[in-house]
């Protein structure tokens, strides 16, 4: 008997698995925070005896050679990818014994695409294919994005793509589980993943790898391609060179004059209470990235490389969390924090700041009163200006007439380039509002939160073209 337990990286959009017999496991594609991979392995009571990974990963640093070390497993790494930490390489074809006296074995598949030495490994039961940890490869219903390593390489590294997804289809028993890192939500997925578990049948029938020829995929793959957030630059060397031990102590307590002094250093403080609660009130000149939302992935890509940040937090255990989805991207010690109310971040006599929140509807009936009052001959300034913030591929599917299209992750260098006016900024749901509500508040900017669902708009009344 084998066992396969999927560990959750929900707010990079990935997943880690430990697979194993009774004795011993194998650990794929593991994060940073590797205790709770170890905590998941004594659960099952096995030792972790093999720790793997499927590639040199771009949106994520690896916890790789710290469980290895920490467990003295061996540590195995396709043999193409360039890393400074000791590893064994694996090449195509090896075979590794997982659990000898469950039949467990671990065979490797090259599955190029992703990066060019991608590898993908099937979990063998009695040498028989029971399920494929497919990585950045085969994802559900989709693939993973060839464009993160070398320009130049994505349309050949795209074509590998289609290879590998066939090379797998062709190799495996339909009945094979695919067990992908990628696809939940990470930007490492070429599409948007549907779906919670798929097998290698289920994937011949609706992964377009797989239902489309090699010319009309790669087309279509290179034209749907996003944006890729900036802190995957520094990722695949961090990985590459060995990532650090993870400290994940409390940082040095601040207090308001500290977080007064940090504000007028540059230094970026982020508050990390929900939205509603830090337009009802926060530190001037602080930033809302909320703990419950894609955290690590928003402020990693927005905060300046190895610029000091202070976390303020509800309470010990939001400030705790942060920090472990901040380490998981190397964002690895606030230079300080505080838990409580906003009350207690400012300075006796200091107000709150505060900005508006909103709804579709709302804007609806600003724009409505302004043409009116237009008609009528009185003089109501230009209106609103409305920015949106959502990335390019999602405003190709339908925008408001007249806004003017920052996405949230460029807007910190081109807060300049929005007109002048109270600023109505909106994304699809409104967590990306109001982390740029925040930019513009702290920049001296009239603002207001559209809080609500991009597909409210054009019910409200306000106009939405697609070009």
């Amino acid at each position: 008997m084998f066992f396969v337990d999927t560990i959750e990286v929900a707010g990079l959009g990935n997943r880690s698995y430990l697979a194993g017999g009774e004795r011993e496991a194998v650990v794929i594609d593991p994060p940073r925070d590797v205790d709770r991979v170890i905590a998941v392995a004594a659960r099952r009571g096995v030792r972790i005896a093999h720790v793997v990974e499927t590639h040199v990963h771009n949106d994520y640093v690896t916890g790789g050679p710290e469980l290895a070390r920490l467990t003295g497993a061996a540590y195995l790494v396709p043999a193409g990818a360039h890393v400074s930490v000791e590893r064994t390489p694996v090449r195509d074809g090896d075979s590794t014994v997982v659990d000898a006296d469950a039949g467990l074995a671990l065979r490797a598949l090259a599955t190029p695409g992703h990066t060019p030495h991608h590898t993908s490994y099937v979990l063998e039961e009695g040498g028989a294919a029971v399920a494929v940890f497919t990585g950045g490869s085969l994802l559900i219903g989709t693939v993973g994005r060839p464009d993160l390593v070398e320009p130049r390489l994505t349309e050949d590294l795209a074509r590998a793509q289609h290879a590998s997804a066939h090379r797998l289809a062709a190799e495996l028993p339909d009945e094979t589980a695919v067990l992908p890192t990628h696809g939940f939500g990470s930007f490492c997925s070429a599409g948007r993943a549907e779906g919670d578990a798929t097998t290698i049948g289920k994937e011949k029938s609706a992964n377009e790898a797989l239902t489309r020829d090699v010319d009309t995929f790669v087309a279509d793959l290179l034209a749907g391609l996003d944006e890729v957030p900036a802190y995957y630059a520094h990722m695949g060397p961090a990985n590459a060179a060995g990532p650090a031990p993870v400290d994940l102590t409390p940082p040095a307590v601040a207090d308001a004059d500290e977080i007064a002094a940090r504000l007028a250093a540059g230094e970026w403080v982020v508050d990390l209470r929900n939205r509603v609660a830090f337009a009802e009130g926060h530190v001037a000149g602080s930033f809302n990235f909320e703990a419950e939302g894609q955290l690590a992935t928003y402020l990693a890509w927005l905060i300046p490389w190895g610029k000091p940040v202070t976390l303020l937090a509800e309470s010990a255990g939001q400030l705790a969390a942060a920090q472990r989805e901040l380490v998981r991207v190397g964002v690895d010690r606030p230079a300080a924090g505080a838990t409580g109310e906003p009350a207690a971040w400012v300075r006796e006599g200091e107000p709150l700041a505060t900005f508006r929140r909103a709804t579709f509807a709302d804007l609806a009936d600003l724009a409505d009163r302004a043409d009116r009052a237009d008609l009528a001959g009185r003089h109501p300034g230009d209106g609103p200006v409305v920015l949106d913030v959502r990335r390019s591929s999602e405003r190709a599917g339908g925008f408001i007439e007249g806004s003017v299209h920052i996405p949230v992750h460029a807007l910190h260098g081109r807060l300049g380039e929005i007109p002048a006016g109270e600023v109505w900024v909106h994304c699809a749901g409104g967590m990306r509002a109001a982390i740029a509500a925040s930019l513009l508040d702290a920049a001296g900017r009239q603002v207001v939160a559209v809080d609500d669902a991009f597909t409210a708009a054009e019910k409200a009344g306000l106009t939405v073209r697609t070009a």
